[in-house]
């Protein structure tokens, strides 16, 4: 079974609210009162599918207790709307996704904590960076179930910003076989391994 484009869905759910008014008939429409259907019940499938999760992230407690204001004033828009809002830029658009080099370290560009070494990097394809781990302790993992389907979200463990999700399995040839799907827009890179040697002492 074909399962329509996310475009054509939404499109579809958008015509539902300009459909309840029924168009009064030619033979009808000397009278002033057009018709009003009741609303559509509402379908659990579809509330699930572009609902928000209620994320055990924003419930969890993190190091790093900024407000939303505070967040604001020191991120640009695109990154709060990333970080703090669990957004997603779009693929093959963030300037990480094919950069490569032989060391150094990715750090959150919210809070600046360490979160992959360089060497965690892998070509997956994918269009967004690929990393098949992380440094111990810097990422926190959650089940997101938006948009219909469970997957796992990752975090910062010091800020709690959204770095992007976790996928388990796909073969690619890792030590893991996990793929952390990032968003570009959620890291910034540190040619230099300091922020690691210095978090492991």
């Amino acid at each position: 079974m074909r399962l329509p484009s996310f475009s054509n869905l939404l499109r579809t759910l958008y015509s539902f609210p300009h459909l309840t008014k029924v168009r009064p008939l030619v033979h009808q429409s000397l009278s002033s009162n057009s018709t009003t259907l009741k609303s559509m019940p509402s379908i659990p499938f579809l509330s699930s599918l572009f609902g928000s999760s209620s994320n055990p992230s924003s419930n969890m407690s993190y190091p790093d207790q900024r407000t939303p204001d505070e967040w604001r004033a020191v991120l640009t828009k695109e990154q709060f709307r990333i970080l703090r809002e669990k957004g997603t830029e779009a693929p093959g658009s963030g300037k990480y996704d094919k950069f490569f080099a032989e060391s150094g370290v990715y750090v959150c560009a919210g809070c600046n904590a360490p979160l992959y070494k360089a060497g965690h990097k892998f070509k997956s394809g994918c269009g967004w960076p690929a990393y098949f781990d992380s440094i111990p302790g810097a990422v926190t993992r959650h089940t997101d179930n938006a948009f219909g389907m469970a997957r796992t979200e990752i975090c910062c463990a010091n800020c709690g910003g959204h770095l992007g999700h976790v996928f388990k399995g796909e073969g690619y040839p890792t030590p893991t076989d996990e793929r952390h799907c990032v968003n570009s827009i959620s890291l910034n890179f540190s040619p230099e391994d300091k922020p690691v040697q210095e978090g492991a002492k």
